[in-house]
């Protein structure tokens, strides 16, 4: 979940940003009209009565490190729901924003990994578009509740097996090329400019790496600490 924000008011209440949900099983995508200036107790009232009542209670939340979701508040309506919140962390995202999609366009479509419409492995049927309209109208008949409920399993297990898959190529492709650091302390390192946004001149013609620096302490596998200059890389002293 997160907030798709810099838009124009609309609507008779003056909705500037909107809340974006999606599903990570089905994919299928909620957009929740909402204000700016909403506080924690707005927002969880929104997910109780948009998603909550509908969806039921979610087992993991995805998002950023927002103040509202990270305030005392949602902390303990966490902890009353008994649902798990898993926070992005700068330039390792675990959100997936789909603020660009329609929310109707996005449910009727086919999504590439499962194979099915949104609508159809969340519902067991896809909602009719205006463009239906335009095509030849075909006899169809209703089915049974048990071809419903047997279309309704293919479509779920179809979408679990095309998601495995889909985690298993990616894993597949990371490995390929990516290689473990094996920084141990002391060693010389060179550290990468693109996430800094404090160093003077162009960003073009600025050198890629800085270094090199000597490694003090490994904080994990992915993060370390070094002896660089406060006057080179500001108050950071910590790279991943």
């Amino acid at each position: 979940m997160n907030w798709a924000t810099g838009l124009l008011p609309g609507g008779k209440e003056n909705f500037n940003p909107f809340l974006i949900i999606v599903d990570r099983f089905s994919k299928s995508v909620r957009c929740l009209p909402c204000h700016k200036e909403d506080t924690a107790m707005d927002t969880a009232l929104l997910f109780l009565n948009d998603i909550i009542s509908t969806c039921g209670v979610p087992k993991i939340i995805n998002s950023d490190r927002d103040p509202k979701l990270t305030s005392e508040f949602w902390t303990n309506f966490y902890d009353m729901l008994g649902t798990k919140i898993a926070f992005s962390t700068a330039y390792h995202p675990q959100t997936d924003v789909l603020a660009e999609k329609v929310q109707l366009a996005y449910n009727t479509s086919q999504y590439s990994t499962t194979g099915k419409s949104p609508s159809l492995v969340e519902k067991g049927s896809t909602a009719l578009v205006p463009v239906d309209h335009l095509e030849k109208s075909l006899l169809t008949i209703h089915p049974t509740a048990k071809d419903f409920h047997d279309m309704w399993k293919r479509a779920c297990d179809t979408a679990s097996r095309c998601i495995d898959e889909a985690k298993e190529d990616n894993k597949q492709r990371l490995e390929k090329s990516h290689m473990e650091p094996d920084f141990k302390e002391g060693d010389q390192v060179l550290v990468s400019t693109i996430n800094f946004s404090n160093l003077k001149g162009p960003k073009k013609i600025r050198d890629s790496f800085l270094g090199p620096f000597t490694t003090i302490s490994l904080i994990g596998k992915m993060k370390w600490k070094s002896n660089s200059q406060r006057n080179v890389l500001g108050n950071t002293q910590c790279s991943h």
